[in-house]
């Protein structure tokens, strides 16, 4: 690789302690442990030269590092609450020059979404470009791109909590430092009311159905095919309303974007 693109690493943030629904990630879905189904459909990605799950050094997590490294899947273990060194503990280990986020609650996260993102990304002189500054994909599809550089340069100077939970807030925060971009789905469907994440138990039901419904006939499946299974299936559409997008960023002060619009055409 040359330019612009240099290596490109998806980093996933991982944790066996969630509130809501605690060992999520290692909930089966059709017969594997769903971190791992996710891992699958990450790997799909043209655009992703390593993919790397960052975990925490808690306890908790052990049973979850081990699962990752008994595939032969690259590890990185640090802070629990402090996931911004974490992801500086990633690039530390692994060189990157391009860092794509990833959270292990998305696991109808879609290949084909990454690679649109991580193009934009590379076409452009943004430090940051992701799909969910002005959502219109379904909450569960995000990808934010950002430069390693820029990730370094906030985990040397910020001492705010919320920076050094959510990892790229501080990046999109600072406008006046850094060039920030939002994606738009270039076919212009907006399906940003739908809720494909896992955060609680119904989430995961709804999870569960599209993969037993989908897995076995087409293992690829992708964003195009779970929406027609929703066609056919209405009545298990979760939505907004069932549970707020980006809820844990509720009451922050993000900061105001300025930024250019992109899209793969």
């Amino acid at each position: 690789m040359s330019g612009r693109r240099g290596k490109t690493v998806a980093i996933v943030q991982a944790r066996t302690s969630s509130s809501r629904l605690p060992g999520k990630v290692l909930k089966p879905l059709e017969g594997q442990p769903m971190i791992l189904r996710q891992l699958e459909r990450i790997a799909r990605a043209t655009t992703i030269d390593q993919i790397v799950v960052a975990t925490s050094d808690h306890a908790d997590d052990d049973g979850l590092a081990e699962l990752l490294r008994t595939h032969n899947l690259e590890v990185v273990r640090g802070p629990l609450n402090d996931v911004l060194h974490r992801f500086v503990l990633a690039i530390n280990a692994y060189q990157p020059d391009v860092v794509v986020r990833l959270t292990a609650d998305c696991p109808l996260i879609s290949a084909t979404v990454i690679d649109q993102v991580v193009d934009a990304f590379h076409g452009s002189d943004a430090d940051y470009l992701s799909n969910t500054m002005e959502p219109t994909y379904p909450d569960g599809l995000d990808v934010e791109v950002v430069t390693a550089r820029a990730l370094r340069a906030i985990d040397n100077t910020t001492t705010d909590q919320d920076e050094r939970e959510h990892v790229t807030l501080g990046v999109y925060r600072r406008t006046d430092t850094f060039a920030i971009e939002n994606f738009r789905d270039p076919s212009g469907a907006d399906h940003s009311d739908l809720r494909w994440t896992v955060d609680n138990p119904d989430d995961f039901s709804f999870v569960e159905a599209v993969y037993h419904s989908l897995y076995e006939e087409i293992p690829t499946f992708d964003y195009p095919d779970v929406l027609a299974f929703l066609e056919q299936n209405p009545e298990l559409n979760r939505t907004v309303a069932d549970s707020a997008r980006n809820a844990a960023l509720d009451g922050l002060d993000t900061g105001v974007m300025r930024h250019r619009e992109s899209a793969v055409e």
